[in-house]
């Protein structure tokens, strides 16, 4: 930057030394006819010339480069914010709103990062520049050509509080549009499904309209804005010529020194005119850097603590030491008290919205509990770094989601450089493998946007091979066989009946054939334990397990017959 307003400084001062050569050069002309002194300062006009363009060259290049390596920054230092964000955050924001600032925000700071205070610098340098050489040939004159500056200044106050505000309510609006793309492109099937094309048309023009409308009115201040400063230039034009014709009429001033007056007021006009349009784009700058900042300085409701527990040789058991949950006015999980010796199954059930994706989520630290503690090897995994604790962890969510990748880079996801063959063995346990061969590409096989591609049951065992590959001491299956059939279920639990034997499994789903042979079994009900036992123990107990249980069994005889 410093070397960037050096060549900004020097070719500002090459640009006001011009206008004396020439003054100098008319006079030697007039007075004398002294032809060497005017090629004395021809060439002084060449070689100021060339000092402003070659600093010119580098202005531009050194300093609209160290806008383009600001974005760069900023925007890995957006998306690392991003990323670190807990869930809560992208619970409360819209993608849209994301990734407009991502975008169209980041532009406007780099232009005002680099133009802005490119030519903001150089407009003032060259009006301070002139400024001092008119004032030292005719203070006077110098005096009536700086007379607009009080109302250009006064426009520029009131002018550019306006366009900021307005900017910042438009880009406002941008975030809404870009929320309705999104959204629509996100749910295309949805929209095709109800037939809600039209009508989801119809919502967009009004929201573009309403943005057009918004622009056309910025559009109108800035229409005044521009117009008005070239105006005042105008004015002081005339009264300039008038007043310094004036001067060497009456002999006060040289012919010389009248051209060095217009020429100098020649080069005011740009900086004049320019301050209008640099005021624009340091005001549109700020209001989207503010709009940047809200998300830099968004700080993750989950963290790292200071000093931070190491994880070494995890065994894998957990405990839920009476834990809590509250969503706003709503209680999800109740005093909770629950331990899962290490290296062993429980499955959860219950009703939907009893709270078991809650639960499970507390592990790998997803969301913290309001009240009680979730201790892993008895250490709170509050004293944990959340990074060091999911890397123990193999988490198969509910809702599964793929990357617009191959099969084979979203099994390997999570594990860096990942041998072929822990890819295949990944997939076989995950009962992958024999679909995987069906495809024209095999494992090179793009699953496109959300894995479109493919089945649900392939979605799900993609998921679970994903988890398997990691090789978790911990491993959470949250309704993860629920779109696959009976007989695949069947395939997949045998498969991973080795896995399971060595690491803690947690199951949750609701059907019985999943979790029967599961060492203890937790049903939940409105966020509270109302069973736990095994299979068989809680047959016996004739509860919300056996009715699952007795329903279950009819389904089956009924879809045999």
């Amino acid at each position: 930057m410093a070397a960037g307003m050096l060549c900004l400084v020097l070719k500002d001062i090459a640009a006001a030394a011009q206008p004396l050569m020439i003054g100098n050069a008319v006079d030697a002309l007039t007075h004398a006819l002294q032809s060497r002194v005017f090629v004395r300062y021809a060439a002084y006009l060449v070689a100021l010339s060339l000092l402003q363009g070659i600093s010119q060259y580098g202005m531009r290049v050194i300093i609209i480069g160290i806008s383009r390596d600001i974005e760069y920054d900023l925007r890995n230092d957006l998306f690392r914010r991003l990323v670190i964000l807990s869930a809560d955050y992208y619970q409360r924001t819209r993608t849209g709103d994301i990734m407009a600032r991502a975008t169209n925000d980041l532009n406007a700071v780099r232009m005002m990062l680099g133009p802005g205070i490119m030519y903001w610098t150089e407009t003032s340098l060259t009006f301070v520049l002139a400024i001092a050489v008119m004032v030292s040939r005719d203070w006077r004159l110098a005096l009536l050509s700086v007379l607009p500056a009080p109302a250009v200044s006064l426009a520029v106050i009131f002018f550019g509080r306006t366009i900021h505000d307005r900017f910042e309510h438009i880009q406002a609006m941008f975030s809404d549009i870009s929320s309705r793309v999104q959204e629509n492109l996100a749910g295309v099937r949805m929209v095709r499904a109800f037939v809600q094309e039209k009508a989801e048309l119809r919502r967009f023009e009004a929201l573009n309209r309403e943005y057009i409308a918004h622009n056309i009115k910025l559009v109108r201040i800035q229409g005044v804005f521009q117009p008005l400063l070239e105006a005042l230039v105008g004015i002081t034009f005339l009264v300039v010529l008038w007043a310094g014709g004036r001067q060497v009429l009456q002999g006060r001033i040289s012919l010389g020194s009248f051209i060095m007056f217009n020429t100098y007021m020649g080069r005011l006009v740009w900086p004049m005119i320019a301050l209008g349009w640099v005021v624009n784009l340091m005001q549109r700058g700020s209001a989207s850097l503010s709009r940047i900042n809200q998300i830099l300085f968004e700080r993750p409701s989950i963290g790292a603590p200071p000093n931070a527990t190491k994880l070494h040789d995890v065994r894998g058991e957990i405990e839920f030491a009476g834990v809590s949950v509250d969503y706003g006015a709503s209680r999800v999980l109740d005093a909770i008290d629950l331990r899962i010796p290490a290296a062993s199954t429980i499955a959860i059930v219950g009703h939907t919205g009893s709270g078991k994706s809650t639960l499970v989520s507390l592990i790998p630290r997803l969301l913290d509990p309001n009240e009680g503690a979730v201790l892993l090897d008895g250490i709170d995994l509050r004293s944990m770094a959340p990074s060091d604790l999911r890397r123990q962890i193999g988490f198969v969510p509910q809702e599964t989601f793929l990357f617009s990748a191959t099969i084979a880079e979203n099994i390997a996801f999570g594990v860096e450089e990942a041998a072929e063959e822990e890819i295949r063995r990944a997939a076989e346990l995950a009962g992958l493998a024999t679909d995987i061969e069906g495809f024209p590409d095999g494992y090179a096989t793009m699953v496109g946007e959300r894995g479109i591609t493919l089945s649900g049951g392939q979605k799900q065992r993609t998921a679970i091979a994903r988890a398997l590959l990691r090789n978790p001491r911990v491993l959470i299956l949250d309704d993860a066989l629920s779109s696959v059939d009976t007989l695949t279920e069947e395939r997949i639990l045998t498969h991973l009946a080795e896995v399971m034997r060595s690491r803690t499994v947690i199951l949750i789903s609701h059907r019985v054939s999943t979790v029967r042979q599961a060492e203890q079994i937790v049903v939940l009900e409105r966020g509270r334990i109302v069973e736990q036992g095994t299979h068989q123990e809680l047959l016996a107990l004739g509860g919300y397990y056996a009715s699952l249980s007795q329903k279950q069994m009819l389904e089956e005889e009924l879809e045999a017959i």
